[in-house]
């Protein structure tokens, strides 16, 4: 049996379940390559999608979130002409690359690889079996245009605007996105904190995206005037910039800010709740370690949405200007707030999702 899966450089979310169900894969001793498939087609491609994603998002956050909304409320259900032509015309080198890699299924992790997939329906060799994975808490649009054979989503809450979508429900697979398998194992926070070198007490872990989106150090000197005693764990990720700013801080409370780990795991297992952007791997993660999140400073476009999923579940509290940090750090520590919170992660949270979801794929092509 071998496999080949299909991502998009626009967002690390994407690639990063990627590699993982790769490596997970040839754990069980089948052979899966990832690649980008835009960047396999054409490397100038592949730059520029990701240059304008990073842009829009970080520079442009309202426009991009127009743009997003405007893509969500489009008519129709198909794609028409020239989006529809530039896909037929590169799924044709992708073609190529399927039939010398004779793969037994594809995986697509980003909607751009799916269309491409879509668009080798009746010519592609029709025993490959083909899965989406949507890697956010919402069904991103151009979902609807694709013709897959299945679709993996965070939940089953989400089967309704699948199939709203027009997307069969049979075809839908709830398992959740697949994360790194080392987040379905939980250490006791004594544990964590030994093996990290932190005091063992109450913590708060920060976390930002790389992309360095939103005002994380406001955030981080209005934690440190709660009045709860409780740690501050940092954790900035390639954002050296970031990084600088929260080391020069003074605040009444201890910060332990870090650059990137690898271990991010671990710091989950220390922590008490997450101050984070809403990503849907960073989300899946949290949910999965039963961690209760604080969200604050998410892109708008599909981290909005992802927001609304998990407030509407009961699995998080939001940030705005009218409702502060110290405010929702208050609501969040107070016993039965958490209790409840707790308990609601437990039923949304997908600690297994990659093995169930290698488990699926190898039953139906077995």
């Amino acid at each position: 049996m071998k496999g080949l899966i299909l991502s998009i450089t626009a967002g690390q979310g994407h690639n990063q379940t990627a590699k993982v169900l790769s490596e997970c894969f040839v754990e069980k001793g089948i052979e899966c390559p990832y690649m980008d498939v835009f960047d396999y087609i054409n490397p100038l491609l592949s730059d520029s999608v990701s240059h304008i994603y990073l842009m829009s998002t970080k520079n442009l956050p309202k426009i991009y979130g127009k743009i997003y909304r405007m893509c969500e409320n489009r008519p129709g259900d198909e794609l028409h002409g020239l989006p529809k032509v530039t896909n037929q015309i590169l799924a044709k080198k992708l073609l190529t690359k399927i039939e010398d890699e004779k793969p037994d299924f594809i995986i697509c992790t980003h909607v751009f690889a799916a269309l491409l997939v879509t668009c080798l329906d009746g010519v592609m060799d029709e025993r490959i079996k083909t899965i989406g994975i949507v890697t956010d808490f919402t069904i991103h649009p151009y979902w609807e245009d694709t013709r897959l054979d299945y679709y993996v989503t965070p939940d089953r809450l989400l089967s309704g605007q699948a199939k709203r979508k027009g997307i069969d429900e049979a075809k839908l697979v709830p398992v959740g996105i697949p994360i790194d398998p080392k987040f379905a194992k939980k250490l006791p926070r004594e544990e964590a904190c030994a093996a990290l070198g932190l005091p063992n007490k109450r913590t708060v872990l920060v976390m930002s995206g790389s992309m360095g989106f939103g005002d994380v150090a406001s955030d981080i000197r209005a934690l440190a005037k709660t009045d709860l005693d409780f740690q501050i764990v940092t954790i900035c990720g390639n954002n050296k910039k970031l990084k600088k700013c929260i080391d020069k801080l003074e605040t009444e409370k201890k910060i332990f800010n870090y650059g990137f780990v690898d271990n991010v795991d671990v710091f989950m297992d220390c922590a008490d709740c997450i101050v984070t952007k809403p990503g849907g791997l960073t989300s899946s993660e949290a949910l999965a370690k039963g961690i209760p999140m604080i969200i604050s400073n998410p892109i708008p476009g599909q981290e909005d949405r992802n927001v609304e999923f998990l407030l509407n579940a009961g699995a998080a509290i939001k940030v705005s200007p009218t409702y502060p940090i110290c405010d929702a750090l208050l609501q969040m520590f107070d016993e039965l707030r958490m209790q409840l919170i707790r308990e609601t992660i437990k039923t949304i949270g997908k600690p297994n999702s990659t093995a169930d979801l290698i488990e699926f794929i190898t039953d139906k092509c077995r």
